[in-house]
């Protein structure tokens, strides 16, 4: 039961923080110190996490449980990585892919160049897939 208490503890501490975070911008606080306010709370969780495994390892001294959290950070290294680089692709596309609609609309021969910028804002996710897959393997 006390395993299962400690596995949810950050699920629920990012949940409480969401609420908190939605009442505090429902009642009149700005948005972007809400968001900072939820950034820093994911941040702490993701800390937390990574800091247990690691003291209770260092705690226990063995090989095997050293080698365990390693291979889990290194899986949290292939979200992390895989995820910022999605979220940049996403932000990249979004700006390209209207200006692209945009610009083909005008002159249907510009599609070409169009598909261009906006596929280049693709490969950005490809490069943080391709990060995730190399990390991976060394796990």
């Amino acid at each position: 039961m006390e395993i299962l208490l400690l596995a949810l503890l950050p699920f629920l501490f990012l949940i409480g923080s969401a609420v908190v975070t939605n009442k505090a911008v429902s009642r009149g606080a700005k948005r972007k110190k809400s968001v900072i306010l939820q950034m820093l709370s994911f941040a702490t969780v993701l800390i937390c996490c990574a800091a247990f495994p690691l003291i209770a390892s260092a705690a226990g001294e063995t090989q095997e449980a050293v080698k365990t959290a390693s291979n889990g950070l290194g899986l949290i290294a292939c979200a992390i990585s895989t995820g910022i680089a999605c979220l940049g692709a996403g932000i990249a596309v979004a700006g390209a892919a209207p200006a692209a609609i945009g610009a083909t609309s005008e002159d249907p021969k510009a599609f070409g160049k169009a598909l261009i910028f906006v596929v280049l804002g693709e490969g950005v996710a490809i490069y943080g897939l391709l990060i995730s897959i190399l990390i991976y393997t060394k796990c």
